[in-house]
């Protein structure tokens, strides 16, 4: 009995410590409150409210974090998105289990300006809206609970109060010019840390290999956060390998505790190398023992060796990797840059299926998760600060620029998955300020290369569109976007090589175009007979827009997923016979707001994205799988195309999308036959047949083979022979109900009652009674005001249980009604 109670103690005691150690970091996602404006002062957080007296205004609304102010107003076709300042407040139980502890909020992220307060006292500022920061909240909190208010108004907890800030200011970066919005909010993870009062503030460790991965050296250096000021520590280490195995331990003793110290330094014979295929990583284990309590860590590490060879590819660990590349930005439909955890691993594990092994961070320093998710899924990464557009600033915009490369190398410094930090993007775009001087802005790029290097020598720099620049950084990537801004994408080979001389190390990041998903064409590449090609494919000033200046497929074109899907087939077959390249970034993964694409087909949405913003996939993610990636796959093109068409009896091409060596296709159960793959049998890598197509339903299977497996895909469509006019009448109807939401779906017919397949005309819908539509969700089938794809358009509306009546209505056509 006395030894079962000993181990029940000893059992208790060891949940308790792990659960201290566990509680050491909290996230603080409930319980907040939020007010999208100013208020006159904290006071307005803080005060006591009677219900119903004056004091309750303004209404507060209840939010969890992460939370971003433009969840929804980014998208929202009739109004420019809200920036000015917000508040968010909420109240805290602290109970710091150190002894002389120290009680930290660390913010992952928020956007753009922020202060924190407790009760009426200001605690800290942050300018910047990507970079981690911390506040220390200790003193005040002591401060706090000594007052009467504590106990009696707050009854025991301690009133945290925030106030976030993006308002238009032309003295920070990004510039509002920039191509995505710039988001208000507490938009990534907010904790807080209970510390000791000696703890590792940041833990720098720098590995390092040879090119033939026999020998490894590993330098741990630590910066240490010490107010209190104590004199001296004891620091234990801790290599771990793949496997859990203890390599190699040291322990060291502090006297001095002031600045960056080193702490050890050593070498790992044959050690496991981290690459794209096999990201293995090892454990840098660390505690910090003082008198007053001890500081434990980890830091997960990766030996590899990189090289952008001058003139030629990139190599990773010695041996040639071509950059199979795609871009990122934190954002989503229904929450803005407020993406959780399980969001962002969803959409880095879709990458990783796609076949990516490259990612750039477009265009600021990103959250902690995303890095994190690089390093284990074996993704390489081109991260930057967001300078990107409009010019150069004053000293104040100088040092932001430089605080937020700082922050990014140091927060970022021990990532294996890190190749390059990205210095600006598009920086030859002028607009902010009346003085554009080429030459001052050459200056602070040489300024900012130079920090980059010091800070850390173990990496390249790069930029993205700044041609006067291209000689300052390691890497350059120009801008060519061959059959989307300039010329035709057959252009694109002869482009890249032309840009490939100018340059010491050329890496080409951003290509493709847009596609309004659900939009298909029988004919994607017409608009190409009227593009001038053969010459230049760098986009140019103006090249973006919707208006004027030379025909363009982006201004001319049908935006379809056909023609993309084209596009990017013709690029990645180019790929394969480019020796030379170091590798490319398709721009971007996922459509994405921006406050300067109102006109898009989905307004405000930059819709190059091969999955749209709330993660459905285009037809164009399966033709990177088809290139990318070894797992067997097949794809028909046109799961989303309900009606094709032509002429009776002619014969229509279908293209399949497998990395298998060979397929045979079926149309309404009847065999066409089988043929090989072959990536420069453009397009579909040869897997293309015509089929003769009978008038209403078809089926179309494929059987695909790759060595013993077998894998399969099947679509049913409608095939229309009638020839339409332009559209004359508007026809609405629930297609489908789930639970209390129900799909609705609007059809555009000419005046004799034939669907118009190839009507674009902008489609608005409106909404009374019970119900909601899902909009302002930035995609094809989540907007109210959307362009029509292939002569129709859908919508989904919540019912709320109850009755409602929708309605849809496009110009110079009589609106209609139906009742749910």
């Amino acid at each position: 009995m006395l030894k079962l109670v000993r181990y029940l103690f000893l059992f208790i005691v060891l949940i308790c410590s792990q659960l201290l150690f566990a509680q050491q970091s909290v996230r603080l996602n409930n319980n907040w409150e939020f007010v999208k404006q100013d208020l006159g002062g904290v006071w307005e957080a803080v005060r006591p409210v009677g219900v119903g007296n004056p004091e309750a205004v303004p209404l507060w609304q209840k939010v969890t974090l992460p939370h971003c102010v433009n969840a929804e107003d980014a998208v929202d076709p009739d109004v420019n998105y809200y920036q000015g300042p917000v508040w968010y407040r909420t109240q805290l139980k602290i109970d710091n289990p150190y002894q002389n502890g120290r009680t930290i909020l660390h913010f992952e992220g928020a956007g753009q300006k922020t202060e924190v307060y407790v009760y009426t006292t200001k605690v800290g500022t942050h300018v910047g809206g990507y970079d981690e920061w911390t506040v220390d909240i200790t003193d005040a909190v002591a401060a706090f609970k000594k007052t009467d208010v504590y106990q009696k108004q707050f009854k025991g907890k301690v009133p945290v109060s925030v106030r976030t800030d993006n308002s238009r200011d032309l003295e920070m970066i990004p510039s509002d010019l920039s191509d995505f919005n710039i988001y208000g909010g507490i938009y990534r993870y907010l904790n807080l840390v209970y510390a000791p009062s000696l703890s590792v503030d940041k833990m720098f460790a720098k590995a390092e290999v040879d090119a033939q991965g026999k020998l490894g050296k590993l330098s741990v250096k630590t910066r240490l956060y010490n107010p209190s000021g104590i004199n001296e520590a004891i620091v234990q280490l801790k290599l771990v390998d793949a496997a859990g195995k203890i390599v190699a331990k040291t322990e060291k003793k502090l006297s001095s505790l002031t600045g960056d110290i080193d702490l050890w330094s050593l070498e790992v014979k044959k050690p496991q190398l981290w690459s794209t295929d096999k990201p293995l990583q090892y454990t840098l284990q660390y505690e910090v023992i003082a008198s007053t309590g001890n500081y434990k860590g980890e830091e997960k590490i990766g030996f590899r060796h990189i090289e952008f060879v001058e003139k030629g590819p990139f190599n990773l660990n010695g041996k040639r990797l071509l950059l199979r590349g795609t871009h990122r930005h934190e954002d989503h439909a229904g929450v803005g840059a407020a993406m959780t955890e399980g969001m962002i691993r969803q959409e880095m594990q879709m990458m990783k299926d796609m076949g990516v092994n490259f990612i750039r961070l477009g265009h600021y320093q990103q959250s902690r998760i995303v890095l994190n998710l690089c390093d284990s899924l074996g993704i390489l990464v081109w991260e930057e600060i967001p300078w990107c557009r409009g010019g150069l600033g004053g000293d104040i915009y100088k040092q932001q620029a430089k605080r937020m490369l700082t922050n990014m190398v140091e927060q970022h410094y021990n990532h294996p998955a890190i190749i390059i930090w990205g210095l600006g993007n598009e920086n030859d775009w002028p607009g902010d300020f009346p003085e554009f001087d080429k030459e001052k802005i050459r200056t602070f790029m040489k300024e900012l290369n130079d920090l980059s290097h010091q800070l850390d020598q173990s990496r390249y720099t790069a930029i993205r569109r700044c041609d006067f620049c291209s000689d300052i950084v390691d890497v350059y990537s120009p801008s060519i976007w061959a059959g989307w801004y300039r010329g035709a994408y057959t252009d694109y080979k002869k482009a890249s090589e032309d840009e490939f001389t100018k340059v010491k190390r050329f890496l080409h990041v951003e290509w493709g175009g847009d596609s309004h998903a659900l939009r298909h064409s029988e004919n994607p590449d017409k608009a190409l007979s009227k593009i001038k090609t053969g010459g230049s494919a760098d986009e140019r000033a103006g090249d973006a827009s919707l208006y004027g200046g030379a025909a363009r497929i982006s201004k001319d074109g049908d935006w379809s997923e056909s023609y993309i899907a084209n596009l990017i087939d013709w690029h990645l077959k180019e790929q394969e016979t480019m020796p030379w390249l170091s590798g490319t970034a398709y721009w971007p993964f996922k459509d994405f707001s921006t406050a300067i694409r109102p006109d898009n087909p989905v307004p405000y949405v930059n819709q190059k994205g091969v999955v749209e913003r709330d993660f459905t996939k285009k037809e164009s993610y399966y033709v990177f799988q088809s290139y990318w990636t070894e797992k067997p796959m097949v794809h028909i093109y046109g799961h989303t195309w309900p009606v094709r068409w032509g002429d009776e009896g002619e014969e229509k091409m279908v293209k399949i999308y497998s990395n298998c060596s060979e397929a045979e296709i079926f149309l309404n159960g009847k065999s066409f036959g089988s043929k090989k793959r072959n990536s420069q049998d453009y397009p579909a890598a040869g897997l293309r047949w015509n089929l003769p197509f009978v008038k209403g339903e078809n089926t179309v299977k494929v059987i695909a083979k790759k060595g013993k497996e077998t894998v399969t895909d099947e679509i049913k469509f409608n095939y229309q022979t009638e020839k339409w006019t332009k559209p004359a009448k508007l026809e609405l109807k629930k297609i489908d109900q789930q639970d209390d939401v129900a799909t609705i779906e609007v059809k555009l017919f000419d005046d004799k009652g034939v669907q118009c397949l190839d009507a674009i005309n902008w489609i608005t819908f409106g909404l009374t009674g019970d119900g909601k539509l899902i909009d302002n969700q930035g995609t094809s089938s989540g907007s109210r005001k959307v362009q029509a794809y292939n002569g129709r358009a859908i919508i989904k509306v919540r019912l709320n249980k109850g009755q409602s009546a929708v309605s849809v209505s496009s110009e110079g056509l009589k609106t209609v009604f139906t009742t749910l």
